[in-house]
């Protein structure tokens, strides 16, 4: 018997395959232990409507774009995301609030009783948890961002009232496939019979999958980069990238039942005020001006080159670079976009996949950047604060692990 939330953390953590930490190790694809889980919990994930959200970049973003709207109607709206930062009930929200930590150790009780012989990865058990706890809560609506890829996904056993895809990017080719249009259809799999699809954006290379599969699914399909191609919101998220990501969400939030359609004046707010509705974090997130800092979740090329661009744009002074990785990740392809009049803290996340310093070094010391090597994301961050002036420019990013690693620090100083 668990007796508290820390040890249920821990079992989940140390007893089931968990991608976060270990990567390739960890991942199941296929949906049979899902719906062995959802068959035990009494199927909790046919009780309320859902919108399900996937893509390579923005999926977070849009995710809680749409939570923020629908809350702003006055929903009770359920929202499960993944990876955490540093918190693992950031997963699980409802409202706003993190899952109550009592249900945790009552639900991983109930599963190791009960359930054990399923044998799920971390992720499906969490998944499953989410569903029960909005069932049990009782939400009018839930939003559920895919964890990786689409067709084998584990979030996939749901009939969302509207799919969304942002866009097609590289990321997670070990598994989804090694070119744009392959990737595409792994995500094309979250495309239900004629439940209305949303695409972020219109891809020549990747456009042709989301048409096929749509067609032959009699799902209508709508391209939001093009319905709203002059539309722009006031967003509290910064990134320049958000300007695709309220597009994507404003156009999956005109297709829901009127029911749960949020009007013309709730969604503005909900996107002006979405981190003070969601929680979202690390997301061109400023946490000083003096000097200015900015900390990005980014972690592939295409999100790593969007954020580059825009910190070029903004930064101001000597630009410092906090960086680290995990290495699954095609870092020679990365490193091409790192900015050479830079000086670099090369970092190493707290998880067991990120890239050691050693390989990192010999990427630096290739592509020609000026940088040092600092262990552990918190002593790196206080290395670039040393070096910067007040008039200069931190970044912080390169990872989800390295954001999440800061801003724990940032919070509760360990």
């Amino acid at each position: 018997m668990i007796a508290n939330y820390q040890d249920a953390l821990s079992w989940l953590m140390s007893r089931l395959p968990f991608f976060q930490r270990q990567g390739a190790a960890a991942y199941k694809p296929g949906l049979e232990r899902t719906l062995a889980l959802m068959h035990w919990l009494d199927h909790p994930h046919k009780r309320f409507p859902t919108l399900h959200v996937g893509g390579t970049n923005g999926k977070g973003s849009v995710s809680h774009l749409l939570a923020a709207a629908l809350q702003t109607k006055g929903l009770k709206t359920g929202l499960y995301t993944s990876p955490h930062l540093y918190d693992f009930r950031e997963r699980i929200k409802i409202n706003g609030q993190k899952i109550r930590s009592e249900f945790v150790v009552d639900f991983v009780n109930r599963f190791i009783d009960e359930a054990q012989t399923i044998d799920p990865s971390f992720f499906e058990l969490t998944m499953a948890m989410a569903f029960d706890y909005f069932a049990q809560e009782a939400v009018d609506v839930a939003v559920i961002e895919v964890g990786m890829g689409g067709r084998l996904d584990s979030t996939n056993v749901i009939t969302p009232v509207v799919s969304v895809i942002t866009n097609i990017g590289w990321d997670h080719m070990q598994f989804l496939g090694d070119t744009l249009p392959k990737i595409a259809f792994e995500k094309a799999g979250i495309i239900k019979p004629e439940v209305p699809v949303v695409i972020g954006e219109l891809q020549e290379e990747v456009a042709d999958v989301f048409k096929n599969v749509a067609q032959a699914k009699h799902a209508p399909l709508f391209f939001a980069s093009e319905i709203y191609k002059n539309h722009s919101f006031e967003c509290e998220l910064k990134g320049s990238y958000q300007l695709k990501n309220t597009k994507t969400a404003y156009a999956a939030l005109q297709l829901l039942p009127e029911m749960l359609k949020p009007t013309e004046e709730q969604i503005r707010y909900a996107f002006a005020h979405v981190v003070q509705l969601t929680g979202l974090r690390g997301r061109w997130e400023v946490l000083s001006q003096n000097p200015l800092v900015i900390a990005d979740t980014a972690h592939n090329f295409d999100g790593i080159q969007t954020v580059l661009k825009q910190l070029e744009q903004v930064r101001k002074g000597k630009l410092y670079i906090v960086w680290g990785m995990v290495n699954d990740k095609d870092a020679i392809k990365i490193f091409t976009l790192m900015p050479k009049n830079a000086h670099y803290v090369l970092t190493t996340p707290d998880v067991p996949r990120a890239m050691p310093l050693e390989q990192l070094e010999k990427l630096a010391t290739d592509f020609e950047l000026s940088f040092e090597k600092k262990p552990g994301v918190p002593a790196a961050y206080q290395r670039a604060l040393e070096l910067a002036q007040p008039e200069d420019t931190i970044y912080v990013g390169g990872s989800t692990f390295v954001v999440g690693d800061l801003l724990k620090h940032l919070d509760y100083g360990n």
